[in-house]
């Protein structure tokens, strides 16, 4: 099988030397709102990707161990270093470490395996990325991490997206750089769009819908993904645009919910189970759902319910 599958097209928008904050993209979705309940401890996103620069300052304590399944280094499987960016830029919206330097990811506890399945040109064979799931599966982790993609449905990667969700494992995939503009238009990318997996559309940071950003039916949230700061090769940080911008946004963000859930049910809680808890914590931005899905990832959205509720209550018994 010698189908090739890319990175999906983003924008390179500037290198930047040094920072100390946390990203614009991590606190409009409300991830330090949540940090004191739990930043993602315990909890393994597998990152399918370009690999990822082991060294960063920002990123070494989180990396767990990995593999590579592409060409790159003469095809040598322990070395999954990172030669394009895009690997290490969305492994540190994930899970960047709160190091009072660099940037802060939105799950900054959680562990990072490195899937490199994309050559240092951001290409890969639909084999790498298929025996990549698979190795992720063997691992256990929590989540799969996409932000790749192409044209094609082909079945062994459905097969293997599956077999992920029956072994419990969170998919999340973005939905593609094709649209145009504010209308719905249909443009399907593989695997964002298969629907055991958990499709991420882009917003820009005043969260209107990016025009790039793919529209379909099968769209299940979006998140930012414009003028992304995070971290970038030789322990430096770049600002990019894309849905591979707003994937790791939602992937951290599971990351966080998973441990809360799991927490708050006291059991393991299942995929379909888990996605519930996700869209409880959307907002709608008022497009349709090809375009937004059920809206942007808001991880407060249910305390805010909560209180409002609890007021209007009171108000209520008050009045009484």
């Amino acid at each position: 099988m010698e189908r090739k599958m890319h990175l999906i097209p983003y924008q390179f928008i500037a290198h930047v030397e040094e920072v100390t904050e946390v990203p614009k993209g991590v606190e409009m979705i409300q991830a330090p709102k949540v940090w004191e309940k739990t930043k993602g401890k315990g909890i393994t996103i597998a990152i399918l990707d370009t690999g990822c620069d082991l060294t960063h300052p920002d990123l070494k304590d989180r990396i767990i161990g990995g593999r590579n399944f592409t060409n790159d280094d003469k095809g040598n499987k322990d070395v999954y270093r990172d030669y394009n960016g895009h690997g290490t830029h969305v492994a540190g919206t994930m899970a960047a470490t709160q190091n009072q330097r660099g940037v802060v990811g939105v799950a900054p506890e959680a562990n990072l395996l490195i899937v490199k399945v994309l050559d240092k040109n951001g290409s890969g064979q639909y084999d790498w990325i298929i025996n990549g799931i698979y190795y992720a599966i063997e691992q256990k982790v929590d989540i799969i991490s996409m932000s790749l993609g192409g044209p094609e449905d082909v079945s062994e990667l459905h097969e293997a997206i599956q077999k992920a969700v029956e072994h419990n494992i969170l998919v999340v995939c973005a939905a593609g750089n094709e649209g145009d503009g504010q209308d719905a238009t249909n443009e399907f990318d593989y695997p964002g769009s298969y629907n055991e997996v958990i499709s991420v559309g882009a917003v820009n940071l005043d969260r209107r819908i990016s025009d790039f950003s793919n529209s379909n039916n099968e769209v299940d949230l979006v998140a930012p993904g414009e003028t992304i700061l995070s971290t970038y090769l030789n322990g430096k940080f770049a600002t990019l645009s894309g849905t591979s911008m707003a994937t790791p946004h939602v992937s951290g963000a599971l990351a966080l919910i998973k441990f809360l859930a799991n927490q708050s049910f006291e059991r393991e809680l299942t995929v379909p189970e888990l996605y519930a808890q996700l869209i409880k914590r959307t907002v709608p931005l008022g497009h349709s759902p090809k375009l937004e899905g059920n809206g942007i990832v808001y991880l407060t959205a249910v305390d805010y319910l909560t209180e409002i509720f609890n007021t209007n209550v009171k108000a209520e018994v008050l009045n009484n």
